[in-house]
Protein backbone atom coordinates (compact mmCIF):
# COMPACT_ATOMS: atom_id res chain seq x y z
CA UNK A 1 0.00 0.00 0.00
CA UNK A 2 1.69 3.14 -1.42
CA UNK A 3 2.09 6.46 1.49
CA UNK A 4 0.08 9.26 0.29
CA UNK A 5 2.47 12.63 1.46
CA UNK A 6 1.10 14.44 3.87
CA UNK A 7 2.86 17.26 5.45
CA UNK A 8 3.15 17.99 9.51
CA UNK A 9 3.18 22.06 9.11
CA UNK A 10 -0.20 23.47 7.39
CA UNK A 11 1.05 26.63 5.39
CA UNK A 12 -2.08 29.35 5.09
CA UNK A 13 -0.81 33.03 5.01
CA UNK A 14 -3.47 34.99 4.31
CA UNK A 15 -3.53 38.82 3.32
CA UNK A 16 -5.22 40.79 5.67
CA UNK A 17 -5.20 43.98 4.44
CA UNK A 18 -6.78 42.64 0.76
CA UNK A 19 -10.34 42.05 2.52
CA UNK A 20 -10.27 45.50 4.68
CA UNK A 21 -9.30 47.17 1.31
CA UNK A 22 -11.27 45.74 -1.59
CA UNK A 23 -14.97 43.63 -1.60
CA UNK A 24 -14.16 40.44 -4.02
CA UNK A 25 -16.06 39.83 -6.57
CA UNK A 26 -14.76 36.54 -8.17
CA UNK A 27 -11.84 34.09 -6.75
CA UNK A 28 -9.09 32.08 -8.95
CA UNK A 29 -6.10 29.69 -7.51
CA UNK A 30 -3.04 29.96 -9.38
CA UNK A 31 0.31 27.86 -9.59
CA UNK A 32 3.46 29.97 -8.73
CA UNK A 33 6.64 29.62 -10.82
CA UNK A 34 9.05 29.34 -8.03
CA UNK A 35 13.09 28.68 -7.39
CA UNK A 36 14.22 25.96 -4.97
CA UNK A 37 14.67 27.81 -1.64
CA UNK A 38 11.61 30.23 -2.30
CA UNK A 39 9.50 26.89 -1.82
CA UNK A 40 11.58 26.50 1.01
CA UNK A 41 11.05 29.95 2.36
CA UNK A 42 7.24 29.22 1.91
CA UNK A 43 7.40 26.13 3.39
CA UNK A 44 8.76 28.08 6.60
CA UNK A 45 5.74 30.51 6.63
CA UNK A 46 8.07 33.46 5.36
CA UNK A 47 5.96 35.09 3.10
CA UNK A 48 4.34 38.71 3.04
CA UNK A 49 1.14 39.57 0.71
CA UNK A 50 0.35 42.58 2.26
CA UNK A 51 1.99 44.84 -0.92
CA UNK A 52 1.48 42.65 -3.10
CA UNK A 53 -0.08 43.15 -6.63
CA UNK A 54 -1.00 40.92 -9.93
CA UNK A 55 -0.85 42.49 -13.43
CA UNK A 56 -0.64 41.37 -17.09
CA UNK A 57 2.57 41.53 -19.24
CA UNK A 58 0.81 40.31 -22.37
CA UNK A 59 -1.08 37.42 -21.84
CA UNK A 60 0.50 36.31 -18.95
CA UNK A 61 -0.54 37.00 -15.65
CA UNK A 62 2.32 38.06 -12.87
CA UNK A 63 2.95 39.06 -8.90
CA UNK A 64 4.75 41.99 -8.40
CA UNK A 65 6.05 43.15 -4.19
CA UNK A 66 5.75 39.01 -3.28
CA UNK A 67 8.37 39.48 -0.24
CA UNK A 68 9.68 35.63 0.27
CA UNK A 69 12.51 35.99 2.77
CA UNK A 70 15.71 34.46 1.92
CA UNK A 71 16.13 30.98 2.48
CA UNK A 72 18.77 31.02 5.74
CA UNK A 73 20.35 27.29 4.66
CA UNK A 74 21.08 27.90 1.15
CA UNK A 75 24.20 29.02 -0.36
CA UNK A 76 25.24 32.08 -2.56
CA UNK A 77 22.48 30.85 -5.60
CA UNK A 78 19.63 32.47 -2.79
CA UNK A 79 16.62 34.25 -4.82
CA UNK A 80 15.55 37.80 -4.83
CA UNK A 81 13.02 38.50 -2.25
CA UNK A 82 10.44 40.54 -4.39
CA UNK A 83 11.32 39.42 -7.57
CA UNK A 84 8.15 39.48 -9.91
CA UNK A 85 6.36 35.71 -10.56
CA UNK A 86 4.89 34.27 -13.20
CA UNK A 87 1.06 32.64 -12.14
CA UNK A 88 -0.06 29.61 -13.72
CA UNK A 89 -3.60 29.47 -14.73
CA UNK A 90 -5.79 27.91 -17.74
CA UNK A 91 -6.07 29.99 -21.28
CA UNK A 92 -9.62 30.51 -20.11
CA UNK A 93 -9.59 31.70 -16.56
CA UNK A 94 -6.82 33.86 -17.87
CA UNK A 95 -8.56 35.58 -20.77
CA UNK A 96 -11.88 35.89 -17.98
CA UNK A 97 -9.64 37.54 -15.47
CA UNK A 98 -8.56 39.82 -18.86
CA UNK A 99 -10.89 40.94 -19.72
CA UNK A 100 -12.80 41.79 -16.52
CA UNK A 101 -9.48 43.67 -15.36
CA UNK A 102 -9.72 46.03 -18.27
CA UNK A 103 -13.25 47.41 -16.84
CA UNK A 104 -12.42 50.75 -14.77
CA UNK A 105 -11.99 50.14 -10.89
CA UNK A 106 -11.16 46.21 -10.76
CA UNK A 107 -7.64 44.75 -9.69
CA UNK A 108 -6.53 41.71 -8.95
CA UNK A 109 -5.43 40.95 -5.36
CA UNK A 110 -3.58 38.34 -3.80
CA UNK A 111 -5.51 36.80 -0.88
CA UNK A 112 -3.81 33.56 -0.01
CA UNK A 113 -1.03 31.87 -0.68
CA UNK A 114 -0.98 27.81 0.48
CA UNK A 115 1.10 24.65 0.37
CA UNK A 116 -1.61 21.95 -1.36
CA UNK A 117 -1.45 18.07 -0.72
CA UNK A 118 1.10 17.57 -3.14
CA UNK A 119 3.26 19.47 -1.86
CA UNK A 120 3.00 22.35 -3.96
CA UNK A 121 2.88 26.28 -3.62
CA UNK A 122 -0.89 27.58 -4.98
CA UNK A 123 -1.70 31.06 -4.67
CA UNK A 124 -5.79 32.34 -4.13
CA UNK A 125 -6.28 35.43 -6.22
CA UNK A 126 -9.01 37.59 -6.25
CA UNK A 127 -10.87 39.73 -8.59
CA UNK A 128 -11.34 42.82 -6.36
CA UNK A 129 -12.92 45.87 -6.33
CA UNK A 130 -11.66 48.72 -4.35
CA UNK A 131 -14.27 49.73 -1.20
CA UNK A 132 -15.00 53.64 -0.36
CA UNK A 133 -14.80 54.59 3.74
CA UNK A 134 -18.30 53.65 4.62
CA UNK A 135 -17.81 50.31 3.41
CA UNK A 136 -14.70 49.85 5.19
CA UNK A 137 -16.39 50.90 8.43
CA UNK A 138 -19.62 48.26 8.06
CA UNK A 139 -16.97 45.71 7.57
CA UNK A 140 -15.18 46.56 11.15
CA UNK A 141 -18.60 46.90 12.69
CA UNK A 142 -19.55 43.47 11.38
CA UNK A 143 -16.55 42.24 12.08
CA UNK A 144 -16.57 43.38 15.80
CA UNK A 145 -20.13 41.92 16.32
CA UNK A 146 -19.22 38.88 15.72
CA UNK A 147 -16.39 38.72 17.92
CA UNK A 148 -18.81 39.81 20.54
CA UNK A 149 -20.92 36.95 19.60
CA UNK A 150 -18.22 34.31 20.13
CA UNK A 151 -17.52 36.11 23.69
CA UNK A 152 -21.02 35.83 24.70
CA UNK A 153 -21.10 32.05 23.69
CA UNK A 154 -18.01 30.97 25.88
Amino acid sequence: MAKKNTFDKIINIKNKKASYEFEFIDTFKAGLVLRGSEIKSIREGKVSLTEAYCYFKGEELFIKQMHIAPYTLATHYNHDPVRERKLLLQKQELRKLQNKFSEKGLSIVPVRIYINDRGLAKMEIALAKGKKIHDKRQSIKEKDAKRDLQRMAF
